[in-house]
């Protein structure tokens, strides 16, 4: 009997939707590990080394998407464990506004964004799209590493400790400030959101000089890249795979001033924003603090934000000394500003 229908919401499809869909996927012994709720890529056993192949697109930016694409499918690769080598896209240019300025500009990003991570464009597709109000750009990313190095989140341990990278919400707060900025512009001083378009650069978005190296620095259980659905759903995506759960504790977790600034004037939750350009870290203690040495010694800030706890703990969240749940949120927040303001 078919379930029955009903109507999505702006944003990644419902958890519990995704895995009654992905439970018939047959299984393939090739695929060590296929599609999972918190899974950034799938790897394919190839020997001595696995092929990590991700894809993912962009949809609320227009401004150097074939920069971001890059970046977000490189992170999801480097999360485990390999490193980025052969990039496709597909470009859909938007019927009333595509030029040959705009389709050279996306290939010109993408080009030189390849050449930043280590990739080359390998292939893919262009075209022009009736019913389109902004490009879109879906990416494909495959990396390579050897079988030894493969970061697996199934391997999470209880007492790991959950390290997060840089702070939250890095790309919404720029995709706001630069999609939303006449909007923000009568309620957020120039100078703020002028720091906040500038995230995008720096810190940037790019997690794969953190995740490499901390495979490097010490064990790691489980590394995670919280895009869209924030911080919030990224913690419980790194570890649904290994059906464990976890303890934060909000005073830990950097936000920005920027994003601060923005989310309190629009009314939204830094924590369900889309996070790319932070990077969480699942490691035994001993190793958490080894990794954090290494990345602090490479000026990349790093705070332990928590820990992972049994699944009948739930996810859980400390504010100001009271226990929560940490509940993440139905779409990301983001997605509420662009749909309900156009």
């Amino acid at each position: 009997m078919a379930p029955e229908s009903q109507n999505l919401s702006v944003g990644k499809l419902p958890h519990a939707e995704l895995k009654r869909l992905l439970s018939k996927v047959e299984p393939d012994p090739s695929v060590i590990i296929g599609p999972q709720i918190g899974e950034d890529a799938a790897v394919l056993d190839f020997g001595d080394r696995c092929l990590v192949v991700t894809t993912d697109p962009i949809t609320f930016a227009a401004d150097r998407i074939g920069w971001y694409v890059v970046h977000v499918n490189a992170n999801d690769v480097a999360v485990m464990g390999a490193r980025p080598r052969w990039f496709f896209a597909v470009v859909l240019l938007p019927e009333e506004q595509a030029t040959s300025a705009m389709m050279n500009d996306i290939m010109t990003d993408i080009r030189g964004t390849c050449a930043v991570v280590g990739a080359t464009l390998a292939g893919g597709h262009t075209e022009i799209t009736s019913n389109l109000t902004r490009p879109i750009v879906v990416g494909q990313m495959i990396g390579e590493a050897p079988s030894s190095r493969l970061v697996n989140k199934q391997r999470l341990s209880v007492g790991d400790r959950i390290l997060l990278t840089h702070g939250v919400a890095i790309e919404g707060t720029a995709i706001l400030a630069r999609e939303k900025s006449s909007l923000l512009g009568d309620l957020v001083d120039p100078e703020t959101l002028d720091r906040a378009e500038r995230l995008l650069f720096k810190p940037g978005i790019s997690v794969v000089q953190a995740a490499l190296m901390a495979i490097d620095a010490g064990e790691v259980h489980g590394m995670h890249d919280p895009t869209e659905g924030g911080l919030a759903t990224g913690l419980a995506e790194l570890v649904d795979a290994a059906g464990l759960g976890l303890h934060i504790v909000r005073e830990r977790v950097p936000i920005y001033p920027e994003t601060a600034t923005i989310c309190d004037v629009l009314g939204l939750d830094p924590l369900g924003l889309i996070a790319s350009g932070a990077l969480l870290i699942a490691a035994p203690p001993g190793d958490a603090e080894r990794i954090a040495r290494a990345l602090q010694d490479h000026l990349i800030p790093v705070a332990s934000i928590g820990e992972v706890r049994p699944r009948d703990n739930g996810l859980t969240i400390e504010v100001d000394g009271q226990i929560q749940p940490l509940v993440p949120p139905d779409r990301d927040e983001i997605a509420r500003v662009f749909e309900s303001r156009g």
